[in-house]
């Protein structure tokens, strides 16, 4: 019946017969995982004797993901739509001061060492030789300042850094991006006109501290106000944003985010987030409660100068001083253009016996941290937001002059996965 097996033909090749050939997948399978099986033990035994061989091997297996083939534009360019990493251009640019600066302090000293050469005596063996010696401790000193780098300014983690806000951000939203310390945010939330997601809406509301919310009246004989009027509206009653919440086949669709500014200022500007998957903390498992205290606020991994000025867009919405005995954590975490909100409570609790101690991005343990685990309780709700357009006025329809779109996403811009906006 069966024919003798051959290492490189096919099962449907050794045999016609059903059975022996499925019993023959299962032996090669058997073969194959012991195989496997051995060589990881042989390998576990090596990196056992030589740690040095794991490192090796960890640092090499690293997964090509999309996140790690980013492409940048290269080029010195800080305005909104530039694709660039504003960590690694501000370290261009204060190399590049550097060489200038080094540049500058190499030519003083030619220029000192001719007027030295000058108004030296050619008798005076002697004083060049020291001359030369002071030149050489001089040459020594300017190498090794050098030498220095300043510390790099690139977080070591994905936490988003503020203080790398470009200048030319600063220039088109002042206020907002303002020397003064916020003032504390107070938020009106409102949805469109003959909105039915009214719960939706108020529970979007509750993330944000200090915030009211208003049913937006669309009652056929009613004054049916815009957004404008609302904004003036608000702004005249003290609120510093006005979030407006909007909504298709009866679920939360669109938001807008409009700052009202200081009372000499105009409002402006508009931030459009589309969302999608929206799940309200009562559909999660094992849901908390939330309750009154300010949550902190983790904004993770905005980049570029578009994705710095969605960042602060947000942090303004939240307190400075969150109240950590509340132990209430908001996550805005960007990835690929999609912002993930998460809201949670955390404690902090023994590790049991079976749970691995904490360890650093590089799979190292963390000093102080043995034996200490966080659990997280998710509150919700849960949505995923993505930036559509940014506005220098209150929304599409009140913005005014030829700077009144500061940015708006398009389709084209998808078309090379692996560059993105914020």
């Amino acid at each position: 019946m069966g024919s003798s097996r051959s290492g490189g033909s096919s099962l449907s090749l050794k045999t016609g017969n059903k059975l022996r050939r499925k019993q023959m997948y299962i032996e090669d399978k058997k073969i194959a995982n012991k195989a496997r099986h051995e060589e990881r033990h042989r390998r576990r035994r090596e990196e056992a004797k030589n740690p040095e061989l794991r490192e090796e091997r960890l640092a090499k297996n690293q997964p090509a993901s999309i996140d790690k083939k980013r492409v940048w534009d290269d080029v010195d360019d800080d305005s909104l739509g530039a694709q660039v990493d504003l960590a690694a251009l501000k370290r261009r640019r204060m190399e590049q001061a550097e060489l200038a600066a080094a540049a500058e302090a190499d030519a003083a000293m030619k220029d000192d060492e001719e007027e030295k050469d000058d108004d030296a005596d050619s008798m005076l063996d002697s004083d060049s030789e020291n001359d030369g010696e002071d030149d050489e401790e001089r040459e020594e000193k300017l190498q090794r300042k050098r030498a220095q780098r300043q510390p790099s300014i690139a977080p070591s983690t994905t936490s988003t850094n503020l203080d790398l806000t470009p200048d030319s951000l600063t220039r088109q939203f002042e206020h907002l991006f303002s020397d003064e310390p916020p003032p504390m945010p107070k938020i009106l939330v409102t949805t469109s006109l003959n909105a039915t997601i009214h719960k939706e809406a108020e529970e979007i509301g509750a993330i944000f501290p200090n915030s009211t919310y208003i049913r937006r009246s669309g009652h056929r004989w009613g004054h049916k106000y815009s957004v404008r009027e609302i904004a003036k509206f608000a702004k005249n009653r003290g609120y510093t944003a006005l979030v407006v919440v909007h909504e298709d086949l009866k679920r939360p669709h669109q938001m807008s985010i409009v700052h009202l500014n200081s009372e000499d200022a105009a409002p402006g500007p508009t931030l459009t987030y589309s969302i999608r998957n929206y799940l309200p903390g009562k559909s999660l498992l094992g849901h908390g409660n939330a309750t009154n205290h300010y949550p902190e606020l983790l904004l993770n991994n905005f980049k570029t100068p578009l994705g710095l000025l969605a960042a602060k867009s947000m942090n303004t919405l939240f307190p400075a001083r969150p109240e950590l005995q509340g132990r209430q954590v908001v996550t805005l975490h960007n990835q690929r253009d999609y912002i993930f909100f998460r809201r949670h409570r955390y404690v902090f609790r023994e590790a049991r016996a079976t749970e691995k101690n904490v360890v650093t991005a590089e799979g190292k343990e963390m000093e102080g941290m043995q034996g200490i685990r966080a659990g997280l309780q998710e509150i919700g709700p849960r949505m995923t937001l993505k930036l559509r357009r940014v506005d220098k006025g209150i929304g599409r329809a009140g913005s005014e002059g030829e700077d009144a779109l500061k940015w708006e996403w398009k389709a084209k811009m998808e078309k090379k996965r692996t560059r993105f906006n914020l």
